[in-house]
């Protein structure tokens, strides 16, 4: 049975994620406390395997309090957030400092009992999560500079295996592109990547698994981050190599072909293996129009969404990575990715940013 604790001062959400835990055949409430420093009286006598957390409490907010857990205690948190900016600020500064995963607070009543099987996944992951210890964000980024991205050529010769490797600092072959799929634990697998890569690199296009509110904030905090441009994806614009493209957080992705490169196509499709933006989605359409000059990266994440794109990437001709099991939060995505056949290396999370940029200039 996974044990559960809801922290929140909301008397509707500790209902509401009482019933949820309850309704669970795997399951069981340990408690529901309006007060962080009740809720250390209660992993004291009985810890739990997952907390929900809520941000905004009294006498101790929801940060303060995962932070002194996380030194002292480290447990699976999943933390409840609003769908505000400061909301979503605050959810990424969460999953920095250890929480394995975060649920929006919807509007209405309706949609939240609409969420109810995802806030149960969600828990389900977070229980066999592995919580990681992460390394602090600088306050202020090192100034970084970077080159004028490229506009993608259809038709430049990829760098054939027997060519001279481009001169330092040159920027890789425009016809190269990179699409990584993340869901659970994402969020700092893919700022662990990102961060290490230079400004020449091809274009990343990337289907992190967020609900709509969290991306934009998401992909301008990486920016600030990054050697590369990192931004959220916008419907119908070309693609460029030194810039990163997030999914909008519930909307599809796409990877398309046009007249001298490649673009983006962002979409309001139905969910694919019940996610909105999908990886599977963006990997189908990249083994598409990118075949072999495309790399595919399979990052942390619960479920199976992308795998059998990533083996159709494989087949067409894409190198395909995934993320190791020991440095992943939730093995399940690489785990299926692999199994499928979808995979030609398994990499540890820190070396795939040096993977990258020899595949890229390969």
């Amino acid at each position: 049975m996974i044990r559960v604790l809801v922290v929140d001062d909301s008397a509707v959400m500790r209902a509401f994620l009482s019933r949820v835990v309850a309704a669970q055949p795997d399951m069981e409430l340990l408690g529901a406390s309006p007060d962080p420093l009740l809720a250390i009286d209660r992993i004291r006598r009985t810890p739990p395997d997952v907390i929900t957390l809520d941000v905004e409490m009294p006498r101790m907010n929801g940060l303060d309090f995962l932070r002194n857990l996380m030194l002292v205690r480290p447990l699976p948190v999943i933390m409840i957030s609003s769908l505000t900016r400061q909301g979503a600020e605050t959810t990424l500064r969460a999953l920095e400092l250890g929480a394995v995963d975060f649920v929006a607070k919807p509007a209405s009543y309706d949609q939240l009992e609409q969420n109810a099987q995802e806030i149960a996944d969600k828990i389900r992951a977070a229980a066999g999560a592995r919580v990681m210890r992460r390394r602090p964000v600088p306050a202020q980024p090192a100034p970084r500079s970077r080159p004028a991205p490229l506009l993608q050529s259809a038709h430049a010769p990829l760098h054939s295996a027997h060519a001279p490797l481009p001169q330092a600092g040159a920027l890789a072959s425009p016809q190269r592109v990179i699409g990584i799929g993340a869901s659970t634990g994402g969020v700092e697998a893919l700022r662990d990547v990102l961060t290490q890569l230079p400004a020449a690199m091809p274009p990343i296009v990337i289907a992190q698994h967020m609900p709509p509110g969290f991306t934009e904030t998401f992909a301008r905090r990486l920016d600030t981050l990054c050697r590369l441009h990192v931004k959220q994806a916008e419907d119908g614009e070309a693609v460029r190599g030194g810039v990163a493209y997030i999914a909008p957080g519930g909307r599809h992705l796409l990877l398309v072909r046009r007249a001298g490169g490649y673009g983006l196509r962002v979409t309001d499709d139905p969910p694919v293996n019940r996610h909105r933006p999908s990886v599977d989605t963006l990997f189908r359409s990249i083994a598409k129009v990118a075949g072999p000059q495309a790399i595919g990266v399979m990052l942390t994440g619960m479920g199976g969404d992308g795998a059998e794109a990533m083996l159709e990437m494989r087949r067409a001709g894409a190198h395909t990575i995934a993320q190791d099991e020991a440095s992943c939060v939730v093995f399940g995505m690489p785990r299926q990715a692999i199994a499928v056949g979808g995979v030609d290396e398994v990499t540890a999370l820190s070396d795939i940013a040096g993977r990258l940029e020899a595949l890229a200039l390969a």
